[in-house]
């Protein structure tokens, strides 16, 4: 049986009379790349919030590398990467020193986080940069440096919020290219998109709409499922955006 890394048991975020989530069941297991999928609004920043154990749910549980979130969160953020939406490095430092900030708190030396950095910042294409103050780089520029961040300590499990937002289309394949490299060498990724296409390249997907997860799959299943219920795909095979109306009864806020 494989290993859950990720679980949530009725997970519920209420502000006011929002109900921004609402009651989710969530299992990402050990060697996933496991997509959330939606539109702005649909919830699932709120949910990686609760998950990382950055906000207290309103009722349900949420267990991390099988420790309960928030009550037992420093005993798993060693082993965990995660990467906010909102770009969380600190302007007033360098490109390097946000790298290594974040390195010597995860408790890394000044050498191998020199090592580390060297491979981030070719990754990352932004190896002139180096000693650019992070308040001077530009937002796509910022993004990546967050996400350098967050990989530095090459953590078992990757929770990533929008990881490419804001990203030209040819870095977006950059980034998807090493994320399959990471998970080839066995690490676990759980992130959040609104980009369709991006849901392709997940090994399994939960497309959310109104704080709810409506449907669960790989990409192929999800589809499949689709084209059983709707004689419209007699003829040929829904895309993962059909899918996703289908499934939602809803697009997803005109983004591709």
């Amino acid at each position: 049986m494989a290993e859950v890394v990720v679980e949530t048991r009725g997970l519920t975020k209420v502000f006011g009379r929002v109900r921004a989530v609402d009651g989710v069941d969530l299992r990402v297991e050990r060697g996933e790349i496991y997509g959330l999928v939606g539109p702005s609004g649909a919830g699932k920043t709120t949910l990686i919030r609760m998950v990382c154990g950055l906000s207290r749910p309103t009722a349900g549980k949420a267990l991390l590398l099988g420790r309960g979130i928030p009550e037992e969160r420093r005993a798993v953020e060693a082993r965990l990467g995660y990467m906010p939406q909102e770009r969380a490095v600190y302007r007033d430092l360098s490109v390097e020193e946000n790298v290594h900030f974040f390195g010597r708190i995860y408790g890394m030396g000044r050498a191998e986080v020199d090592r580390r950095l060297k491979e981030l910042l070719a990754l990352m294409q932004m190896p002139s940069l180096r000693r650019q103050r992070a308040d001077r780089l530009s937002g796509g520029e910022r993004q990546r440096l967050s996400l350098a961040c967050a990989l530095v300590h090459d953590a078992e499990l990757l929770i990533l919020d929008e990881p490419t937002i804001g990203l030209d289309p040819a870095l977006r394949i950059h980034f998807w290219d090493h994320f399959h490299a990471l998970n080839g060498r066995g690490r676990t990724i759980l992130l959040t998109t609104h980009y369709l296409e991006e849901a392709e390249r997940c090994t399994r997907v939960g497309m959310m709409r109104a704080g709810r997860l409506v449907a669960v799959g790989s990409p192929a299943e999800l589809k499949a499922r689709v084209r059983e219920q709707n004689p419209a795909f007699a003829e040929r095979a829904p895309t993962i955006e059909e899918a996703f109306l289908h499934m939602t009864g809803s697009a997803v806020g005109g983004l591709r």
